[in-house]
């Protein structure tokens, strides 16, 4: 049985899938969750690159941008600078009830499992790893390498849990919004948050 969740990490990271975290990101705030938004270098490049979205470099734009995108409650969503230690998420004394990094970059999962903490989002995560908080990675790479399998091995025996951007099609998906919403529903399952993106397995059968 899943504990209410109250707030939200939410990272998005230089990996190729921006879709997947920008529509985790309008459900979280949909099911009237507070989020700590944290955001990469790279991940500015993929989301113009992918999607054609121009993310604002100061985290007080592009918390002012999403929010208005999204209508997200006054204060509901949060955004952080990559280097902004001031953040509740830098520290075991003030964390989220869980962490969502989404996409997820090999180089990101590689600095988490071994601790580096080089910027907030790799802090957060080491954050909720100390405080046996529930982390989620969704990596969106092709093929593994070993050492990438080895890297995201141990995190899972970290209990880390490992959600690969890996859509499924028994529910014979129709867009390329379907198959993003496959994910994020799994991802939004995974967090014990009520929804109804997709069919289940054996549903309408």
């Amino acid at each position: 049985m899943h504990a209410p969740l109250n707030t939200v990490t939410l990272a998005l990271s230089g990996a190729s899938g921006m879709a997947y975290g920008l529509r985790l990101l309008e459900c979280l705030l949909a099911a009237d969750l507070n989020v700590y938004l944290l955001v990469s270098q790279a991940a500015h490049i993929v989301a113009k690159q992918e999607l054609g979205v121009a993310l604002p470099a100061r985290a007080g734009d592009l918390e002012n941008q999403l929010s208005e995108a999204l209508n997200a409650g006054d204060g509901q969503l949060r955004v952080f600078g990559r280097e902004d230690w001031n953040a509740p998420v830098a520290s075991g004394s003030n964390p989220a009830d869980a962490m969502v990094i989404c996409p997820c970059s090999m180089g990101t999962v590689a600095a988490i499992a071994h601790g580096l903490s080089d910027n907030l989002i790799e802090r957060a995560a080491d954050v909720m790893l100390k405080e046996q908080r529930k982390l989620i990675l969704v990596p969106r790479e092709a093929p593994f390498s070993t050492l990438h399998l080895e890297n995201m091995l141990a995190l899972s025996r970290m209990n880390a849990v490992i959600l690969p951007a890996n859509p499924g099609f028994y529910h014979r998906p129709q867009s390329v919004e379907d198959m993003v919403d496959f994910i994020v529903a799994r991802i939004l399952d995974q967090l014990g948050i009520q929804h109804a993106l997709t069919e289940r397995w054996g549903e309408n059968r």
